[in-house]
Formats: structure tokens, sequence, C-alpha cells
């Protein structure tokens, strides 16, 4: 881990996430860091105990003169997106994050940095084990499986916590204190498909998509990024319709909450279309880079020969498969009507797979109004099912709804304006915060999120802001000093 990481200001919460950064923790393989945050409670002297879905909760009594206020709820969830370059050389379940400084950022080296949402807990483990820093009766609540499910917050039970406030400390944007989310549910379709062997007279070609940006699935949605997916599925389509391309293998995307950034398909083509198929297809690829050139300006679309593949998809699926995905809706579905700028509803395509006789299509679909987010989830079983999918929804979890009342968001707004000179922005995001959920078992919890500056979270290019984690520091002291009277 590089020393310099150690030496950055807030030195107890830098080298809180060099320890943190230093366990592997992808999300479902959290058993490490599980018992990582335990016993940094238990060697603290405080209470420490696993819930049943295995959250971990520490309990830390209020510093003298405190005792009065109303308990609070530090909240931040333990896993990570894994995500990293193709000529990356990095497992995720055996090596700790490398990290090195870069001008005012903090970056990985080829993976995702793990600040979504490590600041967040880094930031919880400086407080618990402070000695100076004043704050009432503290509930640390560290939940698992954020990223690929919410199954901590969907399991955390009512009764376990106490605390009146909750402090969420998840999202990415330091002028931006968050009241709403949105909620999400994945779509899964599936079928089996036979293969046909390979026709003779035939060329095989290898087509890869890559070197798009990525990003976060809730908060980038709507900037105009490329999908691999669908970039792919423009080719193959094409290739289809006007040389009977057909399909052996295809391997886009990674994981549900990331927008894909690479896909690669193994073709073949007959061999009398084999050289006008490649001067269409590079024309095509000429039209998507120009397309593409403002935001995503370094897109690579490849096609190389490559040994003939012994089967391919039967080609009465395949037309099936390449129009519904040509259907599906990947993007903006729909604005909010009651926040600027608030994307309500999206879908994300984020997994393609076409291997070994079955094909799986993984999406995530968001939405901020539970009724748009299953009439979007509608649209995509529709557009799946018409060529023979089975389609399943699972993992669906609740939106927060914003309350512009919120005690504590009185509070926030207060003490950024007097330490920034400015008022905040107050948002509602649309990403998946787990305030929502957690609100479902503790309804009169007033809930609040907020947090550090980070680009790029849920792609190798995730960054965060060194300059702004030092903001954060302040402003969470202030409001630990600031947390109202209990009634």
């Amino acid at each position: 881990m590089s020393q310099e990481i150690r030496n950055l200001e807030p030195k107890n919460l830098w080298n809180n996430f060099a320890d943190l950064n230093a366990v592997p923790r992808p999300s479902k393989k959290e058993d490490r860091v599980i018992e990582f945050i335990k016993n940094f409670g238990i060697n603290l002297g405080l209470e420490t105990f696993e819930d049943e879905i295995r959250n971990v909760i520490i309990r830390k009594p209020a510093t003298a003169g405190m005792e009065n206020r109303k308990s609070i709820v530090l909240q931040g969830h333990l896993d990570m997106v894994h995500q990293k370059n193709n000529d990356t050389d990095f497992d995720f379940e055996t090596q700790g994050i490398e990290m090195y400084v870069d001008g005012d950022w903090v970056r990985a080296r080829g993976t995702t940095l793990g600040a979504d949402n490590g600041l967040g807990v880094a930031m919880i483990m400086a407080i618990l084990e402070s000695k100076d820093i004043a704050h009432p009766a503290i509930e640390a609540l560290f939940t698992i499986d954020e990223e690929t499910g919410m199954t901590g917050a969907l399991n955390l039970k009512g009764g376990i916590l106490n605390g009146e406030i909750l402090l969420n400390m998840d999202t990415e944007e330091d002028d931006e204190i968050d009241i709403g989310c949105a909620g999400g549910i994945d779509v899964t379709a599936t079928r089996n498909y036979n293969e046909e062997d390979t026709p003779t007279q035939s060329v095989g070609y290898t087509i890869t998509v890559k070197g798009l940006n990525g990003g976060h699935s809730g908060m980038d949605i709507n900037k105009g990024l490329g999908n691999a997916n669908k970039i792919m599925n423009r080719l193959l389509y094409d290739g289809f319709e006007n040389f009977g391309l057909q399909i052996s293998e295809i391997s886009g995307g990674s994981l549900r909450n990331a927008i894909p950034r690479e896909s690669v398909a193994k073709v073949i083509i007959a061999s009398m279309y084999d050289e006008t198929f490649v001067y269409d297809i590079n024309k095509i690829i000429n039209d998507i880079k120009t397309e593409y050139k403002t935001t995503e300006p370094n897109l690579i679309i490849e096609i190389a020969t490559a040994d003939l593949p012994k089967k391919v998809m039967e080609i009465g699926v395949q037309e099936g498969f390449i129009r519904s995905i040509y259907s599906a809706l990947n993007g903006v579905y729909r604005m909010s009507s009651d926040m600027e700028n608030l994307v309500e509803t999206s879908n994300n395509i984020a997994r393609v797979i076409v291997k070994d006789g079955q094909i799986s299509i993984q999406n995530l679909t968001r939405s901020s109004v539970e009724t748009s987010k299953i009439d979007l989830a509608n649209s995509l079983r529709s557009a799946y099912e018409l060529f023979g999918c089975t389609v399943e929804f699972g993992g669906s979890y609740p939106g927060w709804t914003p309350n512009v009342n919120s005690e504590i968001l009185g509070i926030l707004t207060s003490i950024y304006e007097k330490q920034n000179g400015e008022k905040p922005k107050v948002v509602a995001c649309h990403a998946g915060l787990e305030c929502g959920i957690l609100g479902t078992n503790y309804p009169n919890m007033d809930m609040i999120s907020f947090g550090p500056t980070i680009h790029g979270a849920h792609s190798p290019d995730e960054r965060a802001s060194i300059k702004s984690s030092q903001k954060f520091y302040k402003f969470v002291l202030e409001i630990l000093k600031n947390i109202p009277l209990k009634n």
C-alpha cells in the first residue's frame, strides 16, 4: 500500500481507508471484510455484533456533554463494485486495491477504487476510534451486498437499531444533500437454443467493442455514454440483415449496476460475402465512432479474422434475439416531472451472454416511482418474451420518498452554508441508496445522505477528490456537534 495515501490529511480518514482497501471485499463475498470490521469494533472495546444477514453493528456511547442529544445511526456499505480494465491482471478475491495519488485525486491502478462506499465506511471508523470528536450516542451500521442486491438493507429487521437519525454516507457530489433515491428491479431474460453446425465455406470473425467510459448505471445513465451491448447488437443486426451473419458466442458487460464497457462476439459470414461484409462493417464502425466522438473519444471497435467456430446459433432464434435487443430500451425512459433534471426511470442492458446453447440478458431497471419501474420492467419483459425468453423479476427494492421538512435536513443545510458560503443542492438521485429500504422497518427514523466527491464510480476510472474528502470530514464533525436534543 502506497505510503503517500496514508500521509494524506486527515490522516485518520485516509489510514482507515487504506486499511479497508487492503481487504478484498467484492459483493456477495464479504466474509473477510465482515471479520475485519468486527475485529475493529471489538479491539476498540465497543459493543459489536452481526445480525442474521451479517450486517455489522457497532455501538459507541455519547461523549461527555452529548448524552442528551438524539442518538444517531452512521451507515455505509462494506462491499465494492469489482471492475477492471481488460489488460489489468488483478484478482478482487485475493488482492487489496493498489492506490496512488494523481494531483487532487486518489485512483486505483486499472481497477475500481472502492471509494464507493469505502470513504463513508472509513469516516465512520474514524469517529468510532476517536477520543476527541464530540458526538451523541452512535450506532454504526455496516451493511453487506449493497451493490448487487441491497441484501443487507433488505434483511435488516426492525427493532435492532435505536437511533432516531440516520446519516448515510454514500453519495458522490460534495455540494449535494440527498433526500430521495430510485428503487430498482433486476430483469433477467433467458432461453435455450439449438446449436447448428457451422456451414461450409464460411469465414470466422471476432468483433470487439471496448474503450467505453462505462460508469454508474444510475448516476451516469443520462450522460449519453455508449452501452457496449447496444453497440455490438447494432453491428450484428447489420451483418445479419445484409450478409446472413451467424452468431457463435457473445460476452458483453459484467455487473448490472455498471454501464457495459466491453463486448466480444464470435461470428461467421459466408465466404462469398467476406470482402463486402468487412467493407460495410467498417463503414458502420466509423459512423458509430463519429456519433460518440464527444462522449466516448476512446471507443475502439475492431473486427478481426478468427478460427472458424464449430457451432452457431440457430437462425430463427438469432433473428428474434437480435431484434429483441434492438427494441429493448436502454437509457432514460422518463424524466421526473417533480424535480428538475432528475431521471425518474431508466434501464441498463448490463450483461449479454450467448454460449453453448444458452442466452442470458441481464438488466437493471431503476425508478423513483414504483409504478413506472414496473411499467418499464413489463415493457422489457414483452420485448424478450416475443422471441421465446423466460423473463424473471428479482431483487426489487423500493425508492426513498423525499421529506423536505426533515429536521436533520435543516441542520445540514445550515451547517453547509456556514462552512462554504453557499447553499447546498438538495436533491434526489437516480441511484439506489439504502435509505428507502431501511425506512421500511424504521419509518420514523429521520434520514439524510451525503458524501465526498467521487467520479467514475463502478468503473476503473473511479477516483476520489482529496480536497473534497477534507471538506466532507470537516462537515461530518460539525454535524455531530449539532445533533438536536432529545424530545
